[in-house]
Protein backbone atom coordinates (compact mmCIF):
# COMPACT_ATOMS: atom_id res chain seq x y z
CA UNK A 1 0.00 0.00 0.00
CA UNK A 2 1.75 3.29 -1.03
CA UNK A 3 1.12 6.17 1.01
CA UNK A 4 0.41 8.37 -2.33
CA UNK A 5 -2.56 6.00 -3.17
CA UNK A 6 -3.96 6.46 0.53
CA UNK A 7 -4.14 10.32 -0.01
CA UNK A 8 -6.21 9.68 -3.35
CA UNK A 9 -8.82 7.64 -1.93
CA UNK A 10 -12.16 8.80 -2.53
CA UNK A 11 -12.53 9.00 1.57
CA UNK A 12 -9.32 10.64 2.28
CA UNK A 13 -10.73 13.09 -0.11
CA UNK A 14 -14.07 13.55 1.22
CA UNK A 15 -12.48 13.98 5.13
CA UNK A 16 -10.27 16.72 3.45
CA UNK A 17 -13.05 18.38 2.00
CA UNK A 18 -15.13 17.71 5.19
CA UNK A 19 -11.95 19.42 7.17
CA UNK A 20 -11.66 22.23 4.89
CA UNK A 21 -15.44 22.85 5.20
CA UNK A 22 -15.05 22.78 9.42
CA UNK A 23 -12.19 24.92 9.13
CA UNK A 24 -14.35 27.65 7.10
CA UNK A 25 -17.11 27.42 9.45
CA UNK A 26 -14.46 28.16 12.67
CA UNK A 27 -13.02 30.92 10.42
CA UNK A 28 -16.40 32.49 9.78
CA UNK A 29 -17.22 31.97 13.21
CA UNK A 30 -14.19 33.70 14.43
CA UNK A 31 -15.20 36.86 12.10
CA UNK A 32 -18.75 36.70 13.50
CA UNK A 33 -17.04 36.88 17.26
CA UNK A 34 -14.63 39.14 16.37
CA UNK A 35 -17.05 41.42 15.42
CA UNK A 36 -19.30 40.44 18.37
CA UNK A 37 -16.37 41.64 20.61
CA UNK A 38 -15.71 44.85 19.38
CA UNK A 39 -19.35 45.64 18.75
CA UNK A 40 -19.88 44.42 22.83
CA UNK A 41 -16.50 46.43 24.12
CA UNK A 42 -17.61 49.53 22.32
CA UNK A 43 -20.92 50.16 23.42
CA UNK A 44 -19.76 49.10 26.89
CA UNK A 45 -16.73 51.94 27.05
CA UNK A 46 -19.06 54.22 25.59
CA UNK A 47 -21.09 53.64 28.14
CA UNK A 48 -18.60 53.73 30.85
CA UNK A 49 -17.88 57.09 29.32
CA UNK A 50 -20.82 58.58 29.34
CA UNK A 51 -21.74 57.91 33.10
CA UNK A 52 -18.65 58.83 34.28
CA UNK A 53 -19.11 62.24 32.51
CA UNK A 54 -22.34 62.11 34.27
CA UNK A 55 -21.12 61.83 37.34
CA UNK A 56 -18.04 64.15 36.78
CA UNK A 57 -20.61 67.07 35.46
CA UNK A 58 -22.52 67.01 38.71
CA UNK A 59 -19.34 68.04 40.54
CA UNK A 60 -18.69 72.13 41.10
CA UNK A 61 -16.39 73.67 39.37
CA UNK A 62 -13.71 73.93 41.79
CA UNK A 63 -14.43 70.21 43.27
CA UNK A 64 -14.03 69.06 39.92
CA UNK A 65 -10.35 69.92 39.42
CA UNK A 66 -9.96 68.72 42.70
CA UNK A 67 -11.65 65.21 41.60
CA UNK A 68 -9.41 65.07 38.67
CA UNK A 69 -5.82 65.62 40.77
CA UNK A 70 -7.12 63.01 43.00
CA UNK A 71 -8.17 60.41 40.11
CA UNK A 72 -5.21 58.36 40.75
CA UNK A 73 -6.24 57.42 43.99
CA UNK A 74 -9.82 57.84 43.38
CA UNK A 75 -12.34 54.88 41.69
CA UNK A 76 -12.14 56.81 38.64
CA UNK A 77 -8.67 55.23 37.80
CA UNK A 78 -10.53 51.95 37.16
CA UNK A 79 -12.96 52.78 34.63
CA UNK A 80 -10.90 55.65 33.18
CA UNK A 81 -7.77 55.75 31.60
CA UNK A 82 -7.00 59.15 30.83
CA UNK A 83 -8.89 62.27 32.32
CA UNK A 84 -8.27 65.80 32.06
CA UNK A 85 -9.34 69.71 31.62
CA UNK A 86 -8.93 71.74 29.07
CA UNK A 87 -10.11 75.43 28.95
CA UNK A 88 -11.34 76.41 25.19
CA UNK A 89 -8.24 77.30 23.54
CA UNK A 90 -7.07 73.54 24.50
CA UNK A 91 -5.04 74.43 27.30
CA UNK A 92 -4.62 71.73 30.53
CA UNK A 93 -6.04 73.33 33.42
CA UNK A 94 -6.14 69.87 35.22
CA UNK A 95 -5.72 66.08 34.73
CA UNK A 96 -3.31 63.63 33.43
CA UNK A 97 -2.90 64.77 29.95
CA UNK A 98 -0.47 67.49 29.20
CA UNK A 99 -1.84 68.18 25.42
CA UNK A 100 -4.31 67.99 23.78
CA UNK A 101 -4.99 64.73 22.09
CA UNK A 102 -4.11 64.89 17.94
CA UNK A 103 -7.08 65.02 15.88
CA UNK A 104 -9.69 65.14 18.80
CA UNK A 105 -12.80 66.88 18.36
CA UNK A 106 -15.00 68.98 20.65
CA UNK A 107 -17.83 66.85 19.92
CA UNK A 108 -20.70 65.01 21.62
CA UNK A 109 -20.03 61.71 20.15
CA UNK A 110 -16.76 59.38 20.53
CA UNK A 111 -13.51 59.11 18.84
CA UNK A 112 -10.68 56.75 18.53
CA UNK A 113 -7.58 58.27 18.35
CA UNK A 114 -4.01 56.87 18.85
CA UNK A 115 -2.84 58.30 22.11
CA UNK A 116 0.90 58.40 24.15
CA UNK A 117 0.97 57.30 27.49
CA UNK A 118 3.25 59.00 29.85
CA UNK A 119 6.19 55.99 29.40
CA UNK A 120 5.58 57.23 26.06
CA UNK A 121 4.42 53.99 24.45
CA UNK A 122 1.31 54.73 22.10
CA UNK A 123 -2.09 52.99 22.27
CA UNK A 124 -5.34 53.75 20.89
CA UNK A 125 -8.21 55.21 23.09
CA UNK A 126 -11.63 56.00 22.89
CA UNK A 127 -12.31 59.42 24.01
CA UNK A 128 -15.32 61.76 24.82
CA UNK A 129 -15.62 65.20 25.19
CA UNK A 130 -18.35 67.51 27.18
CA UNK A 131 -19.16 71.21 28.15
CA UNK A 132 -18.72 71.64 31.78
CA UNK A 133 -19.31 75.00 33.52
CA UNK A 134 -16.04 76.89 34.57
CA UNK A 135 -15.26 79.08 37.55
CA UNK A 136 -16.52 82.19 36.16
CA UNK A 137 -20.25 82.39 35.57
CA UNK A 138 -21.36 82.28 31.11
CA UNK A 139 -17.51 80.74 30.69
CA UNK A 140 -17.24 76.98 29.83
CA UNK A 141 -14.18 74.15 30.08
CA UNK A 142 -14.20 70.66 28.13
CA UNK A 143 -13.56 67.75 30.45
CA UNK A 144 -11.34 65.29 28.22
CA UNK A 145 -12.15 61.34 29.03
CA UNK A 146 -10.68 58.52 27.22
CA UNK A 147 -10.30 54.53 27.83
CA UNK A 148 -8.04 52.36 26.27
CA UNK A 149 -8.81 49.74 23.65
CA UNK A 150 -6.74 47.26 25.56
CA UNK A 151 -9.57 45.02 26.65
CA UNK A 152 -10.74 44.54 23.27
CA UNK A 153 -7.57 43.83 22.00
CA UNK A 154 -7.17 41.07 24.80
CA UNK A 155 -10.11 39.30 23.98
CA UNK A 156 -9.65 39.47 20.73
CA UNK A 157 -6.43 37.72 21.13
CA UNK A 158 -7.92 35.36 23.33
CA UNK A 159 -10.47 34.53 20.70
CA UNK A 160 -7.84 33.78 18.40
CA UNK A 161 -5.96 31.64 20.70
CA UNK A 162 -9.06 29.16 21.50
CA UNK A 163 -10.02 28.93 17.98
CA UNK A 164 -6.36 27.92 17.00
CA UNK A 165 -6.08 25.83 19.69
CA UNK A 166 -9.45 24.07 18.80
CA UNK A 167 -8.80 24.11 15.19
CA UNK A 168 -5.87 22.34 15.53
CA UNK A 169 -7.18 19.19 17.64
CA UNK A 170 -10.33 19.02 14.66
CA UNK A 171 -8.29 18.96 11.57
CA UNK A 172 -5.83 15.98 13.34
CA UNK A 173 -8.66 14.27 14.69
CA UNK A 174 -10.18 14.66 10.97
CA UNK A 175 -6.94 13.68 9.08
CA UNK A 176 -6.12 10.74 10.96
CA UNK A 177 -9.77 9.27 11.01
CA UNK A 178 -9.86 10.17 7.77
CA UNK A 179 -6.13 8.11 7.10
CA UNK A 180 -8.09 5.26 9.02
CA UNK A 181 -11.02 5.01 7.10
CA UNK A 182 -8.70 5.46 3.79
CA UNK A 183 -6.73 2.85 4.71
CA UNK A 184 -9.31 0.86 5.19
CA UNK A 185 -11.22 1.71 1.92
CA UNK A 186 -7.69 1.55 -0.32
CA UNK A 187 -7.28 -2.45 1.66
CA UNK A 188 -10.66 -3.19 0.04
CA UNK A 189 -10.50 -1.83 -3.16
CA UNK A 190 -7.15 -3.31 -3.67
CA UNK A 191 -8.56 -6.74 -3.01
CA UNK A 192 -11.10 -5.82 -5.46
CA UNK A 193 -8.63 -4.38 -8.04
CA UNK A 194 -6.63 -7.62 -7.68
CA UNK A 195 -9.80 -9.59 -8.57
CA UNK A 196 -10.26 -7.29 -11.66
CA UNK A 197 -6.77 -7.97 -12.97
CA UNK A 198 -7.69 -12.09 -12.56
CA UNK A 199 -10.65 -11.54 -14.83
CA UNK A 200 -8.71 -9.12 -17.54
CA UNK A 201 -6.43 -12.31 -17.52
CA UNK A 202 -9.09 -14.87 -18.21
CA UNK A 203 -10.52 -15.94 -14.78
CA UNK A 204 -13.76 -15.13 -15.72
CA UNK A 205 -14.79 -17.57 -12.47
CA UNK A 206 -12.88 -14.82 -10.22
CA UNK A 207 -15.61 -12.53 -8.29
CA UNK A 208 -15.13 -9.30 -6.65
CA UNK A 209 -15.10 -9.26 -2.60
CA UNK A 210 -18.21 -8.51 -0.75
CA UNK A 211 -18.22 -7.60 3.10
CA UNK A 212 -21.00 -7.46 5.58
CA UNK A 213 -21.65 -4.17 5.96
CA UNK A 214 -23.35 -3.74 3.09
CA UNK A 215 -22.21 -0.03 2.37
CA UNK A 216 -21.70 1.19 -1.12
CA UNK A 217 -18.74 -0.99 -2.36
CA UNK A 218 -20.16 -3.90 -1.05
CA UNK A 219 -23.59 -3.02 -3.34
CA UNK A 220 -21.15 -2.29 -6.27
CA UNK A 221 -19.50 -5.00 -6.08
CA UNK A 222 -22.53 -7.64 -5.46
CA UNK A 223 -23.49 -6.26 -8.67
CA UNK A 224 -20.53 -6.53 -10.39
CA UNK A 225 -21.11 -10.08 -9.42
CA UNK A 226 -24.15 -10.63 -11.12
CA UNK A 227 -22.93 -8.83 -13.82
CA UNK A 228 -19.77 -11.19 -14.11
CA UNK A 229 -22.32 -14.79 -13.71
CA UNK A 230 -24.59 -13.06 -16.43
CA UNK A 231 -21.65 -13.22 -18.74
CA UNK A 232 -19.82 -16.05 -17.65
CA UNK A 233 -22.87 -17.74 -18.55
CA UNK A 234 -22.87 -16.38 -21.81
CA UNK A 235 -19.63 -17.00 -23.00
CA UNK A 236 -19.66 -19.95 -21.63
CA UNK A 237 -23.19 -21.18 -23.92
CA UNK A 238 -21.52 -19.14 -26.60
CA UNK A 239 -18.32 -21.70 -26.20
CA UNK A 240 -20.36 -24.33 -26.27
CA UNK A 241 -22.45 -24.21 -29.30
CA UNK A 242 -19.26 -23.85 -30.98
CA UNK A 243 -17.74 -26.94 -29.40
CA UNK A 244 -21.20 -28.67 -30.40
CA UNK A 245 -21.02 -27.48 -33.60
CA UNK A 246 -17.02 -28.73 -34.14
CA UNK A 247 -18.40 -32.10 -32.57
CA UNK A 248 -20.95 -32.16 -34.62
CA UNK A 249 -19.08 -31.42 -37.86
CA UNK A 250 -16.32 -33.99 -37.31
CA UNK A 251 -18.87 -37.37 -37.64
CA UNK A 252 -20.36 -36.13 -41.30
CA UNK A 253 -17.01 -35.01 -42.60
CA UNK A 254 -15.59 -38.13 -41.38
CA UNK A 255 -18.33 -40.43 -43.05
CA UNK A 256 -17.61 -37.85 -46.49
CA UNK A 257 -14.05 -38.89 -46.02
CA UNK A 258 -14.55 -42.30 -45.77
CA UNK A 259 -16.93 -42.51 -48.65
CA UNK A 260 -14.63 -40.49 -50.77
CA UNK A 261 -11.52 -43.48 -49.93
CA UNK A 262 -13.84 -46.17 -51.04
CA UNK A 263 -15.48 -44.01 -54.35
CA UNK A 264 -11.59 -43.48 -55.19
CA UNK A 265 -10.82 -47.01 -55.10
CA UNK A 266 -13.86 -47.73 -56.86
CA UNK A 267 -14.00 -45.20 -59.75
CA UNK A 268 -9.82 -46.09 -60.55
CA UNK A 269 -11.20 -49.83 -61.16
CA UNK A 270 -14.08 -48.56 -63.48
CA UNK A 271 -11.69 -45.63 -65.21
CA UNK A 272 -11.40 -46.48 -68.81
CA UNK A 273 -8.75 -44.15 -70.19
CA UNK A 274 -5.52 -43.22 -67.89
CA UNK A 275 -6.56 -39.35 -68.86
CA UNK A 276 -9.98 -40.02 -66.28
CA UNK A 277 -7.93 -41.43 -63.98
CA UNK A 278 -5.69 -38.68 -63.68
CA UNK A 279 -8.37 -36.56 -63.71
CA UNK A 280 -10.38 -38.46 -61.03
CA UNK A 281 -7.63 -38.69 -58.80
CA UNK A 282 -6.55 -34.64 -59.02
CA UNK A 283 -10.45 -33.58 -58.04
CA UNK A 284 -10.27 -36.59 -55.24
CA UNK A 285 -6.80 -35.37 -53.79
CA UNK A 286 -8.54 -31.50 -53.80
CA UNK A 287 -11.99 -32.47 -51.84
CA UNK A 288 -9.21 -34.46 -49.28
CA UNK A 289 -7.34 -31.27 -48.87
CA UNK A 290 -10.33 -29.32 -48.09
CA UNK A 291 -11.86 -32.03 -45.89
CA UNK A 292 -8.27 -31.89 -44.07
CA UNK A 293 -8.23 -28.09 -43.59
CA UNK A 294 -11.67 -28.58 -42.58
CA UNK A 295 -10.60 -30.88 -39.56
CA UNK A 296 -7.87 -29.09 -38.95
CA UNK A 297 -10.15 -25.65 -37.96
CA UNK A 298 -12.50 -28.30 -36.14
CA UNK A 299 -9.15 -29.39 -34.09
CA UNK A 300 -7.83 -26.14 -33.51
CA UNK A 301 -11.69 -24.52 -31.94
CA UNK A 302 -12.16 -28.03 -29.94
CA UNK A 303 -8.55 -27.24 -28.51
CA UNK A 304 -8.85 -23.51 -27.79
CA UNK A 305 -12.15 -24.35 -26.18
CA UNK A 306 -10.42 -27.39 -23.88
CA UNK A 307 -7.73 -24.89 -23.04
CA UNK A 308 -10.31 -22.11 -22.25
CA UNK A 309 -12.93 -24.11 -20.31
CA UNK A 310 -10.59 -26.99 -18.70
CA UNK A 311 -8.56 -23.78 -16.92
CA UNK A 312 -5.96 -27.07 -16.79
CA UNK A 313 -2.83 -26.45 -14.25
CA UNK A 314 -2.60 -29.80 -12.83
CA UNK A 315 0.75 -30.28 -15.73
CA UNK A 316 2.06 -26.86 -14.31
CA UNK A 317 5.89 -27.32 -12.70
CA UNK A 318 8.91 -25.27 -12.43
CA UNK A 319 10.75 -25.84 -15.73
CA UNK A 320 13.77 -24.79 -17.75
CA UNK A 321 12.57 -23.80 -20.87
CA UNK A 322 16.02 -24.33 -22.85
CA UNK A 323 15.63 -28.29 -23.72
CA UNK A 324 11.93 -27.46 -24.96
CA UNK A 325 13.42 -25.13 -27.48
CA UNK A 326 16.37 -26.96 -28.52
CA UNK A 327 13.84 -30.39 -28.90
CA UNK A 328 11.28 -28.19 -31.27
CA UNK A 329 14.31 -26.86 -33.27
CA UNK A 330 15.64 -30.50 -33.65
CA UNK A 331 12.02 -31.20 -35.09
CA UNK A 332 11.65 -28.61 -37.31
CA UNK A 333 15.13 -28.30 -38.70
CA UNK A 334 14.11 -31.08 -41.36
CA UNK A 335 11.40 -28.88 -42.52
CA UNK A 336 13.81 -25.91 -42.47
CA UNK A 337 16.23 -27.36 -44.73
CA UNK A 338 14.03 -28.24 -47.05
CA UNK A 339 12.49 -24.89 -47.86
CA UNK A 340 15.90 -23.51 -47.92
CA UNK A 341 15.75 -21.80 -44.53
CA UNK A 342 18.11 -21.55 -41.97
CA UNK A 343 16.76 -22.89 -38.35
CA UNK A 344 19.27 -21.64 -35.25
CA UNK A 345 18.70 -21.26 -31.55
CA UNK A 346 21.08 -18.69 -30.06
CA UNK A 347 22.31 -20.36 -26.91
CA UNK A 348 21.99 -19.14 -23.00
CA UNK A 349 24.34 -19.87 -19.87
CA UNK A 350 22.46 -21.28 -17.87
CA UNK A 351 18.94 -22.41 -17.29
CA UNK A 352 15.60 -20.56 -18.14
CA UNK A 353 13.63 -21.24 -15.54
CA UNK A 354 10.15 -20.48 -15.59
CA UNK A 355 6.68 -22.00 -14.01
CA UNK A 356 4.29 -23.83 -16.69
CA UNK A 357 3.13 -26.82 -18.88
CA UNK A 358 5.36 -28.36 -20.75
CA UNK A 359 3.02 -30.02 -23.49
CA UNK A 360 1.26 -26.88 -24.00
CA UNK A 361 4.64 -24.43 -24.31
CA UNK A 362 5.58 -26.90 -26.97
CA UNK A 363 2.05 -26.51 -28.77
CA UNK A 364 3.18 -22.48 -28.77
CA UNK A 365 6.48 -23.42 -30.27
CA UNK A 366 5.13 -25.23 -32.67
CA UNK A 367 2.72 -22.73 -34.22
CA UNK A 368 5.62 -19.65 -33.91
CA UNK A 369 7.88 -22.28 -35.68
CA UNK A 370 4.81 -23.15 -37.97
CA UNK A 371 4.43 -19.43 -39.27
CA UNK A 372 7.57 -18.36 -39.07
CA UNK A 373 8.75 -21.17 -41.57
CA UNK A 374 5.24 -20.74 -43.83
CA UNK A 375 5.74 -16.94 -43.86
CA UNK A 376 9.83 -16.91 -44.58
CA UNK A 377 10.99 -16.92 -48.00
CA UNK A 378 14.10 -18.93 -49.30
CA UNK A 379 17.14 -17.89 -47.62
CA UNK A 380 15.55 -16.64 -44.62
CA UNK A 381 16.70 -17.23 -40.98
CA UNK A 382 14.27 -18.30 -38.22
CA UNK A 383 16.09 -18.12 -34.92
CA UNK A 384 15.09 -19.21 -31.55
CA UNK A 385 16.11 -17.15 -28.21
CA UNK A 386 15.14 -17.48 -24.32
CA UNK A 387 16.61 -15.43 -21.87
CA UNK A 388 15.82 -13.31 -18.37
CA UNK A 389 15.11 -9.99 -18.22
CA UNK A 390 15.78 -7.15 -16.01
CA UNK A 391 13.14 -7.57 -14.10
CA UNK A 392 13.95 -11.16 -13.67
CA UNK A 393 11.07 -12.26 -15.88
CA UNK A 394 11.97 -15.27 -18.33
CA UNK A 395 11.36 -15.02 -21.91
CA UNK A 396 11.82 -16.46 -25.33
CA UNK A 397 11.15 -15.55 -28.66
CA UNK A 398 10.79 -16.78 -32.26
CA UNK A 399 12.85 -14.72 -34.65
CA UNK A 400 12.24 -14.74 -38.44
CA UNK A 401 12.71 -12.50 -41.57
CA UNK A 402 9.77 -12.98 -43.63
CA UNK A 403 7.27 -10.78 -44.61
CA UNK A 404 6.64 -9.34 -41.24
CA UNK A 405 3.16 -7.66 -39.90
CA UNK A 406 1.91 -4.40 -39.92
CA UNK A 407 2.01 -2.52 -37.00
CA UNK A 408 -2.11 -1.97 -36.94
CA UNK A 409 -2.66 -5.75 -37.23
CA UNK A 410 -0.54 -7.42 -34.43
CA UNK A 411 -3.31 -6.99 -32.03
CA UNK A 412 -6.06 -8.51 -34.08
CA UNK A 413 -3.67 -11.69 -35.87
CA UNK A 414 -4.33 -13.08 -31.76
CA UNK A 415 -8.24 -12.95 -33.12
CA UNK A 416 -9.90 -16.02 -34.39
CA UNK A 417 -9.86 -16.22 -38.49
CA UNK A 418 -7.97 -13.33 -38.78
CA UNK A 419 -5.36 -13.75 -41.89
CA UNK A 420 -3.28 -10.51 -42.49
CA UNK A 421 -3.22 -8.92 -45.85
CA UNK A 422 0.34 -10.64 -46.36
CA UNK A 423 -0.89 -14.30 -45.77
CA UNK A 424 -3.72 -14.66 -47.45
CA UNK A 425 -2.33 -16.28 -50.24
CA UNK A 426 -0.61 -18.62 -47.68
CA UNK A 427 -3.01 -22.09 -46.40
CA UNK A 428 -3.84 -21.50 -43.37
CA UNK A 429 -7.09 -21.93 -40.60
CA UNK A 430 -6.23 -18.29 -38.98
CA UNK A 431 -6.56 -20.48 -35.52
CA UNK A 432 -2.65 -21.05 -34.74
CA UNK A 433 -2.30 -17.87 -32.99
CA UNK A 434 -5.80 -17.58 -31.21
CA UNK A 435 -4.21 -20.87 -29.76
CA UNK A 436 -1.52 -19.53 -28.45
CA UNK A 437 -3.21 -16.33 -26.98
CA UNK A 438 -4.73 -18.87 -25.07
CA UNK A 439 -2.19 -21.00 -23.69
CA UNK A 440 -0.23 -17.54 -22.93
CA UNK A 441 -3.53 -16.25 -21.06
CA UNK A 442 -3.55 -19.81 -18.99
CA UNK A 443 0.19 -18.66 -18.14
CA UNK A 444 -0.60 -15.01 -17.15
CA UNK A 445 2.22 -14.62 -19.94
CA UNK A 446 2.89 -11.45 -21.98
CA UNK A 447 3.25 -11.51 -26.05
CA UNK A 448 5.39 -8.66 -27.62
CA UNK A 449 4.98 -8.70 -31.19
CA UNK A 450 7.58 -6.33 -32.91
CA UNK A 451 9.64 -5.95 -36.32
CA UNK A 452 12.55 -7.78 -36.29
CA UNK A 453 15.83 -5.25 -36.69
CA UNK A 454 18.65 -7.32 -35.23
CA UNK A 455 21.66 -6.69 -37.54
CA UNK A 456 21.18 -5.62 -40.71
CA UNK A 457 17.90 -6.67 -40.71
CA UNK A 458 15.03 -4.67 -41.39
CA UNK A 459 12.11 -7.22 -42.16
CA UNK A 460 10.31 -9.77 -39.99
CA UNK A 461 8.75 -10.06 -37.06
CA UNK A 462 9.76 -11.20 -33.55
CA UNK A 463 7.53 -13.26 -31.21
CA UNK A 464 8.36 -12.70 -27.47
CA UNK A 465 6.33 -14.13 -24.67
CA UNK A 466 7.12 -12.76 -21.37
CA UNK A 467 6.29 -15.02 -17.93
CA UNK A 468 5.76 -13.86 -14.95
CA UNK A 469 8.91 -14.71 -12.09
CA UNK A 470 9.01 -18.21 -10.88
CA UNK A 471 8.14 -17.92 -7.13
CA UNK A 472 5.28 -15.40 -8.12
CA UNK A 473 3.64 -17.42 -10.51
CA UNK A 474 3.87 -20.57 -8.50
CA UNK A 475 2.32 -18.92 -5.61
CA UNK A 476 -0.54 -17.23 -7.89
CA UNK A 477 -1.13 -20.81 -9.20
CA UNK A 478 -1.58 -22.47 -5.98
CA UNK A 479 -3.09 -19.77 -4.81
Amino acid sequence: MFRSDLFRTAAFRLTLGLVCVVVLGMLLELVLLYGQISTYEQLRTNDLLRRSASVLMQEAPGDLEVRLKERSTSELRIFLNAAALFDKDHHPIAGDMTAWPAGLTASQSTQNLSFVLPDHSVTIMRFLVVEVPGMQPGKTRLLVLGRSRHMVDELRHVARQCALFSMLPVVLFALTAGMILSRRALGRITKMHHSIEQIVKGQMRERLPVGRGHDDLDRLAGSVNRMLDRLEQLMGEMRDVGNDIAHDLRTPLARVQARLDRLNGFVLTMAATTEEEARFEQAMALCQRDLEQCFSVITALLRIGEIENGQRRAGFRRMDVMPLIADMADLYEPNAETQGLILSVVPHEGPVELWGDADLLNEVLANLLDNALKFTGEGGEVTLRAGCNELCEPWFEVRDTGVGIAVEERNAVMSRFYRADKSRHIPGSGLGLSLVAAIIRLHEARLVIEENREGEVRSGTVFRLIFPHPEDAQGTGQG
